[in-house]
């Protein structure tokens, strides 16, 4: 058994480009990311993936969200969060990512202004279907 903390571990996950039906824990993917030189997660597929936070992502470009869960959340807008400086600390950034019916637990997203409105409006709309 791999022990998901190793330095073996964090290379293999830089390198999958395709997760079906895994459980992620975002700060640990993050982690790997980073130590490996790469600080945004891009190019990456991500279908029936469960991703546990606690954790703030930020889509940064071309990401989509098909048919996924974003979490529990009475009020919609307690999932996201508007940047208020040019650097956004302690945010996963996502690049070139499609996720497919995912789910997030305990994950709030962060972006481009057009980003958060478009989301909302999409959630909305899926909630009220």
């Amino acid at each position: 058994m791999t022990d998901i903390f190793s330095e073996e571990a964090g290379r293999a996950v830089v390198e999958k480009t395709e997760f079906v039906k895994e459980a992620i824990w975002l700060p640990l993917m993050a982690v790997h990311h980073q130590n490996a030189g790469q600080p945004i997660i891009k190019d990456k597929t991500f279908t029936d993936c469960l991703f546990e936070g606690p954790a703030l992502m930020v889509p940064v470009s071309d990401c989509h969200f098909d048919g996924c869960n974003m979490g529990a959340a009475k009020d919609l807008n307690s999932l996201f969060y508007t940047p208020k400086g040019p650097v956004l600390v302690g945010a996963v950034p996502f690049e070139n990512c499609r996720f497919i019916n995912c789910r997030f637990s305990q994950i709030a997203f962060t972006g481009h202004p057009d980003f958060i409105t478009g989301m909302a409006e999409g959630l909305t709309k899926a909630s009220e279907a």
